[in-house]
């Protein structure tokens, strides 16, 4: 069922969000094309993340997005998962990316989980603000559904800070109309065990929590973009 149309400044906002990500891409549009040259017919997942999403510390098969990958070889096979995440990327980065990655790729679905480094420097959050939206309306604007990962800070930032860092995300995704995961890590952030020596990223172990944590986000919009038993 459709939502609610938003108020009309809130859309004449977005629409002007929108514009602008059309005149970044228009350029550049060419025909769709999968990443292999196009012999995979099979409808992309784009990630974009950082270490937390690109395993670091971790054998290839072993982080969440690979985990990930399997479960939807079993009950999505007409998708597959394409895993543009780079360890220490900032949200800066992926808005720098995100245009190359979403025209040649053309997905189905973005998975954006981006904001841990930005935070981690003290960077002012209209700026994170403006980098995360640039991903999604770029990601919305190729016809992608987006999936919005969210993060918690320590307190040591700031009350004000750590407020307003996890307020940037659900504003974007009511703006945008995204589905929000607040908290990559939520599973786990509790359980020093499931944490390498440096304290920040997840070992092993956590990864299939991790997984099914952001499976019961993703799942709902893989029903809509790569319907079961398609591919």
């Amino acid at each position: 069922m459709p939502r609610p149309l938003r108020p009309a400044r809130r859309m004449l906002l977005r629409a002007c969000g929108l514009l602008l990500a059309v005149l970044v891409l228009a350029p550049a549009m060419a025909a769709p094309q999968s990443a292999d040259g196009g012999g995979d017919t099979r409808r992309t997942v784009l990630v974009m993340g950082d270490s937390l999403s690109a395993g670091y510390g971790l054998s290839a098969d072993q982080g969440w997005v690979a985990l990930l990958e399997l479960r939807m070889a079993r009950d999505f096979p007409g998708c597959r998962v394409v895993n543009a995440s780079i360890s220490g990327e900032t949200s800066a980065g992926g808005s720098a990316r995100v245009v190359g990655e979403v025209l040649h790729h053309r997905p189905a679905v973005v998975v954006i989980a981006l904001g841990a480094n930005d935070a981690l420097r003290g960077l002012p959050l209209p700026e994170l603000h403006r980098n995360l939206a640039r991903m999604i309306g770029a990601s919305q604007h190729v016809g992608a559904e987006v999936l919005l990962v969210g993060m918690r800070m320590p307190p040591n930032l700031g009350p004000d800070y750590t407020r307003g860092f996890e307020r940037t995300f659900r504003q974007l995704a009511d703006f945008f109309d995204v589905p929000l995961l607040p908290f990559l890590l939520e599973p786990v952030a509790a359980e020093r065990a499931k944490f390498q020596e440096d304290n920040l990223h997840p070992t092993a172990a956590a990864q299939p929590a991790i997984a099914a944590h952001v499976w019961t986000a993703l799942a709902p919009l893989l029903d809509t973009a790569c319907p079961r038993g398609a591919g």
